[in-house]
């Protein structure tokens, strides 16, 4: 049957491709359309040929490269465009690579450009650039997680992805062998009050650090894995909302002069008069959690009055999330579901950046995804999928391993004290080096000596052991 244009001005009308008497038009969206039009699903369920659950950066990157592959996908997401999520809004050049391999305008109103980091340490504040590199951008973005998951969530539609809104995913579907054969998923619409079977050959599981659909195939978190949490507040601040450095504090203590916060302070321009300000931290190996909103209060009683970022001057409360760090669950493929973003643990262990991570692991999920689909059903199909684990290994593997040993034995004990010491901040040489660590920015084949040391020092680590297929790791 005829696919239905997308309707801008609503948010998704899709017709389903179905035979016979199951072909129906699913209206998808809170719009005008998605508000007046009835739910006619049939009860044999929506066939696809992936489907991704989850419409954040890792679950959008993924349905937009899908269908631009040509590759039939659902993409369900439990919420509707726009909404909150906690977040730093803070873009690395990484990032940014992704933005533009997806086709999305950064040109465009809301889009505030950062030229690089500012970072704050006791007396010490330097500046560092983002480097000039073949493979990235030089330059970092920032844009609220309100509208910035619906944009790439309206681009995977534009390229040709079904956008569910509303439709949380219950649980795997399995075959009588145990494979992922689709999800049932339930509506926040009246008039869908059942669950609807949603069938495919592959899922991609983007359905943040809670990865219900991981949990439900047995696979587990690796507890030996830090969990970092993060909290954000925003607050109107004229003066610093156009900033062009991504500002980072690395001095903040526990409260009541406490040790060191096993993490950092940010404060991020939105170039809309309003700024995000947040922190993230491990659990301190001696003292545990910290309390995240006194340790904010006590950090943003230091800063200058006139940047107003005082209880008067904020927006919304301060909110909260986990961070799952470091490949903390595996296998990232088992049984059909590939796992992509927090539900895979991907948020980098040197820094909690997790955007750029969960778009890049999107793209080659699709690509992985959209090659198996090339083969018929069987070993060789198979054998593909089975290749997306090893080509995320390869590409983070040793960076995550060094990271997550830095986590423990460093960031979980001092924070970035030790590491941004006044030798290390009196040096641009030293300072350029870290920055790029923090944020994995560098060029290969290397382009200079930092490159090269850092390309050098990745390929020194050893490599991860694999995870056999049951999903615990061996042992040594």
């Amino acid at each position: 049957m005829r696919e239905l244009p997308p309707d801008p001005a609503t948010t998704d009308v899709r017709e389903v491709s179905r035979t016979g008497e199951d072909a129906q038009v699913i209206v998808v969206g809170a719009g005008p359309a998605g508000s007046s039009a009835a739910y006619h699903l049939a009860r044999a369920g929506v066939d696809a040929q992936v489907i991704v659950v989850g419409a954040g950066p890792a679950g959008s990157s993924a349905a937009y490269h899908l269908a631009r592959a040509g590759v039939d996908v659902i993409l369900l997401e439990k919420a509707r465009f726009p909404r909150e999520k906690v977040c730093g809004d803070g873009l690395t050049p990484r990032a940014v690579h992704q933005l533009i391999r997806m086709g999305v305008d950064i040109t465009a109103p809301g889009w505030t450009r950062s030229r690089g980091m500012r970072w704050v340490a006791g007396k010490h504040r330097v500046h560092i650039e983002w480097p000039s590199l073949g493979r990235y951008p030089d330059f970092g973005l920032s844009r609220s997680r309100h509208d910035f998951d619906d944009i790439l969530a309206r681009h995977a539609v534009a390229a040709g992805a079904r956008l569910y809104s509303g439709w949380k995913a219950e649980r795997p579907l399995t075959d009588r062998a145990g494979r992922v054969t689709g999800v049932a998923a339930s509506s926040d619409s009246p008039d869908v009050p059942e669950p609807v079977d949603f069938r495919a050959p592959v899922v991609i599981a983007a359905d943040g650090a809670s990865a219900r659909l991981a949990l439900a195939l047995g696979l587990e978190r690796d507890p030996r894995r830090q969990i970092a949490t993060a909290a954000r507040r925003y607050y109107r601040s004229p003066e610093r909302s156009q900033e062009e450095y991504l500002e980072l504090w690395a001095d903040l203590r526990f409260p009541d002069g406490g040790p060191y916060l096993p993490g950092y302070g940010w404060i991020f321009p939105m170039g809309d008069g309003r700024v995000n300000v947040g922190l993230g931290a491990l659990p301190h190996r001696r003292h545990g959690k910290a309390d995240l909103r006194a340790t904010l209060d006590q950090w943003l009683a230091r800063t200058p009055e006139e940047w107003g970022l005082r209880e008067e001057n904020a927006e919304g409360p301060v909110r909260s999330a986990a961070l799952p760090l470091g490949f903390n669950r595996h296998p990232l493929y088992a049984r059909g579901l590939l796992l992509v973003g927090d539900s895979g643990g991907m948020v980098s262990p040197w820094n909690g950046e997790g955007i750029a991570q969960a778009m890049e692991a999107g793209e080659v999920a699709a690509e992985t995804a959209a090659l198996a689909l090339a083969h018929p059903r069987g070993p060789r199909r198979e054998q593909v999928l089975r290749g997306y684990p090893v080509e995320m290994n390869r590409r983070w593997g040793r960076y995550y391993r060094l990271g997550n040993t830095a986590a423990d034995l460093i960031f979980s004990r001092s924070g970035f004290q030790p590491v941004l010491n006044r030798y290390v901040m009196g040096s641009p040489f030293l300072l350029d080096a870290l920055a790029r660590l923090l944020t994995d920015l560098t060029d290969k084949p290397s382009r200079d000596v930092i490159d090269h040391v850092l390309n050098t020092a990745f390929r020194l680590v050893p490599a991860p052991r694999p995870v056999p297929r049951g999903g615990r790791p061996r042992k040594r």
